[in-house]
């Protein structure tokens, strides 16, 4: 059973049936936000999500960042801001191979993205970035 849905702008429909957020920066005690900072959070987090289904692909939506206009540039670079809350979430549709069978198999992906609050994705509110998943190209079918 799924959490909510969403329709892409592909016209298909996503089922989410996990959905796994955390504050971007949480227990950051030293340093700033920054490139290297930021690349370690992505990369960790998209690690963390091949883990978490080792079987099915794992997207990652490319974050925005945002670059505060002071002129503070740190040891590791400019400060440099990704959105406050990290997610990983475990997608499902109908299967992308037409000539499956749609009772037996569906399609899957796993999906890493940043937003700016803590909401789930529904049909009513998604951001832009997930709507547009080229899902047929991203997805992998199985087997129930």
């Amino acid at each position: 059973m799924s959490l909510t849905w969403i329709v892409l702008s592909s016209g298909r429909s996503l089922d989410l049936t996990e959905v796994r957020m955390s504050s971007t920066y949480g227990g950051m005690l030293e340093g700033y936000p920054c490139k290297p900072v930021n690349e370690w959070k992505i990369q960790g987090l998209v690690h963390r999500a091949g883990t978490a289904s080792p079987t099915t692909p794992v997207h990652l939506v490319p974050p925005p960042r945002a670059y505060p206009e002071d002129d503070h540039v740190g040891a590791f670079g400019p400060v440099e801001i990704l959105p406050a809350v990290s997610c990983m979430g475990f997608f499902s549709s109908t299967p992308i191979d037409p000539d499956l069978d749609p009772v037996l198999h569906r399609s899957a992906l796993t999906v890493v993205w940043f937003q700016p609050t803590p909401e789930v994705p529904s049909e009513s509110a998604a951001e832009q970035a997930l709507l547009d998943l080229a899902w047929d190209e991203l997805a992998k079918d199985h087997e129930l």
